[in-house]
């Protein structure tokens, strides 16, 4: 059987950590994993065309991943996001602005590529711009009606609104967010039940999700489909920071449910693998 072709639409990025700079970037780390696991998977993004882009560029590469739809932009720098860790390794973002992946272009060739695809994953911070939610709608609708929409919420205060999540959500059939951004989620919907299954399931109902997955920190995760649900939690690892954590998560996620494993292998493996990713600083593991 083929590899899955999968596409991851939005920011790439450098994290500005504490012990120095590390890539990042949710569609990229989703990209990377899902390439560590045998799918044909890409980015389309820009970066600028710095030493940081060009860098990056040169990172993706180094890790096979391919950097043919990740745009160098003349006029815009690339992407970088200051990252502060609390005590506990929770990360803090401030993300820059206006900058190249802001101004995401969906030209024919893109939109003819997208045709072909099993999966696309996008989020909130890819649309934070009115220009570039239009251009993100845009890929969203070009893939066939089977294609996975898996749409990883992402929020990164103050850079999503409920106007842009109200307009992305319909067109996913995958949602993936965590344990802080459910209740968020919630309170957007007019929803006032602090049961996370509870809201998990009327969210299934409501949009007709294929699959919900909610990520839960040291409490483990949750797969719900609208006929079964799946609880895991892996064993306890020294975290070094979860940056990427959940974007590992996700990459796994997807590939398991393309392959039509069991709900419970593929939280199994996929909480195992984000924990794997804690034990190392950034995104990127060996």
């Amino acid at each position: 059987m083929r590899p899955y072709r999968i596409f991851a639409i939005g920011e790439v990025l450098w994290d500005m950590l504490p012990t120095g700079k590390k890539v990042g970037g949710a569609p990229g780390n989703f990209a990377c994993h899902c390439r560590k696991q045998g799918a044909d998977a890409d980015v389309i993004s820009r970066v600028g065309d710095d030493a940081l882009g060009h860098e990056l560029l040169a990172f993706y590469r180094s890790v096979g991943l391919s950097t043919n739809h990740i745009a160098v932009d003349p006029d815009h720098p690339t992407g970088a996001v200051d990252v502060e860790l609390d005590a506990d390794g929770q990360p803090r973002y401030v993300f820059r602005d206006d900058v190249a992946w802001d101004h995401l272009q969906a030209d024919d060739g893109t939109l003819a590529l997208l045709q072909t695809t099993d999966a696309i994953c996008y989020g909130t911070l890819a649309g934070r711009r009115a220009e570039s939610l239009r251009t993100l709608q845009t890929m969203i609708a070009a893939p066939p009606e089977t294609t996975l929409r898996v749409f990883d919420v992402n929020f990164r205060a103050p850079h999503y609104t409920k106007e842009t999540v109200l307009t992305l959500l319909p067109s996913a059939n995958i949602l993936k967010l965590n344990d802080e951004e459910l209740p968020i989620l919630g309170q957007m919907l007019g929803q006032t039940t602090t049961d996370p299954v509870v809201l998990a399931r009327w969210l299934i109902d409501h949009y007709r999700f294929k699959l919900l997955a909610l990520t839960r920190g040291e409490h483990g995760s949750l797969l719900l489909t609208a006929n079964d649900m799946s609880g895991y939690r892996s064993r306890p690892v020294q975290v070094a920071d979860t940056v990427g954590a959940g974007d590992a998560f996700t990459a796994a996620t997807v590939i398991g449910f393309l392959d039509g494993r069991p709900l419970g292998e593929i939280n199994r493996t996929a909480s195992d693998l984000a924990a794997h990713v804690c034990t190392y600083p950034g995104a990127m593991t060996p």
